[in-house]
């Protein structure tokens, strides 16, 4: 285990499997996230639901890939058109009981990472469309120690800052 939330929630690994054969070997794969670079910050966003400063991404809609999944997610909540996506692999989760399972369970998420120029900021907050689940943008060396951070979130950010800056 790679790290465990507050409310159960566990990131137990990273599995380096292709992102065309994610889905034949690990099910199910529920949804997809984005650690998003900024010049050389880390992107989050408020979600106002969960109460959290979070990485981007979301649910796979019916017959979604895992790279549209992302492209949608990341258009919607950051306004992004084209974007270069790198797959860095799957996450295995064990999650606590929620809105979307009452149950206890596995899943698996894609995660992907992408690197964007500082000069990116004034676009993306013309163009987001999602307002009312992402309320806000701020960057983690800003908020970091100072406002609530979802954990995992967290770790993801500092696994890609590890393949990002070796």
């Amino acid at each position: 285990m790679i790290v465990k939330d507050d409310k159960g929630n566990e990131l137990l690994e990273i599995i380096d499997v292709e992102e065309e054969k994610a889905d034949e070997a690990f099910q199910p794969v529920t949804h997809c996230l984005a650690v998003v670079k900024v010049g050389m910050d880390y992107l989050l966003g408020w979600n106002r639901y969960r109460q959290d400063w979070e990485i981007f991404g979301g649910c796979r809609e019916n017959g979604e890939t895992l790279a549209e999944c992302i492209k949608r997610e990341c258009r919607e909540e950051l306004g992004l058109e084209k974007a270069d996506f790198s797959y860095i692999g799957l996450m295995s989760l064990h999650m606590a009981l929620g809105y979307f399972n009452p149950d206890w369970h596995y899943e698996y998420g894609g995660l992907y990472g992408i690197c964007l120029p500082a000069e990116c900021m004034d676009s993306i907050e013309k163009s987001r469309i999602d307002r009312e689940e992402i309320g806000k943008l701020a960057f983690y060396s800003d908020i970091r120690g100072k406002e609530r951070i979802a954990p995992i979130d967290e770790k993801l950010i500092e696994y890609w800052d590890g393949l990002t800056n070796d």
